[in-house]
């Protein structure tokens, strides 16, 4: 994927099977006002909504209407379900996304299941770009680390869950209530985000220069690919920055992947840096492995931008 196509979703995917067509201003289900697009990835489009029943912002997924898109939302909706019934009976789970409701809409390109999220900032990895080229703060890195263990710990231990694809990408932080203004002015910001010099300081990075790292949550989030520990849906999972041994040889996985993908995360955090970029050789594909190469953030390809 290159520079000039990373920060938008293929136009020609807007086809039977792909993605809907959403027009700013229009209402979903009857229900949710479509105020601008706030990320994308390959199975779906995200919208920053405002429900006008409850009265508050949201984020929408769309699907593409494919029926393998259908099928692996359905899933996704299916785990999201059982996050949801482990979170009230054990009051935990604070560190995973919540998922609020589905619905499903048909447009010209077809049947579309969508999903219903509450609304977060962008995500860890917009924070790294924005924050600079030397890694961030040491006191950063453990806060964020030790909420997205707590949060695979509930999805491994209470939901029976392997989330496969931690990465930057699917950390968002959270943006508390009085900070919704600067959110809503620095959102489309955080969407076109692929300037050499990154974004001017906001209020994220503000955390860091104010000392108020205490202040900094994130969330887990899309569990586009996640599956059942007694049930995978896939052998191959994972980016590949972020692939477990286990999955490179084919020899099974579960939820100890998750982990490595996290610690491959927190090198990254700390140096801005891959702590393994895969490359092919004369005998072997990229997706076989390869040397371990280190690639700056600032050259990163993302192809999720904020709650793809």
């Amino acid at each position: 994927m290159s520079d000039t196509d990373v920060t938008q979703e293929n136009p020609a995917e807007y086809c039977p099977g792909g993605y809907h067509q959403v027009q700013t201003g229009e209402t979903l289900n009857r229900r949710y006002q479509v105020i601008h697009k706030v990320g994308w990835g390959y199975f779906s489009t995200v919208w920053l909504c405002r429900d006008l029943q409850k009265k508050k912002y949201v984020a929408v997924k769309i699907s593409k209407s494919g029926k393998k898109f259908n099928e692996t939302a359905l899933d996704e909706i299916a785990l999201l379900n059982c996050v949801n019934g482990a979170r009230k009976k054990e009051s935990q789970g604070e560190n995973v996304i919540h998922f609020l409701h589905d619905f499903k809409l048909i447009g010209d390109n077809g049947l579309h299941v969508c999903l219903v999220f509450e609304l977060l900032g962008p995500s860890l990895l917009h924070l790294m770009k924005n924050y600079g080229p030397k890694g961030l703060p040491q006191t950063c890195v453990k806060r964020i680390l030790q909420q997205v263990l707590h949060g695979l710990n509930f999805l491994h231990k209470k939901c029976r869950i392997i989330h496969t694809d931690i990465k930057p990408e699917n950390i968002l932080v959270c943006v508390k209530a009085d900070n919704f203004q600067q959110y809503m002015a620095e959102a489309e910001v955080w969407n076109h985000n692929r300037t050499h010099g990154g974004v001017d300081a906001n209020f994220l990075t503000h955390l860091f220069e104010t000392g108020n790292v205490d202040m900094l949550g994130v969330k887990i989030a899309d569990l586009g690919s996640a599956c059942w520990t007694y049930k995978p849906f896939s052998e191959e999972i994972q980016t590949q920055q972020y692939r477990a041994l286990e999955v490179l040889l084919g020899s099974g996985y579960s939820t100890p992947a998750d982990i490595w993908s996290t610690a491959c995360m927190a090198f990254e955090m700390a140096t801005s840096y891959y702590l393994f970029e895969p490359q092919a050789g004369e005998r072997f594909s990229r997706d076989d492995g390869g040397n371990p190469y280190s690639q700056c953030i600032e050259n990163r390809h993302s192809d999720v931008t904020v709650q793809g």
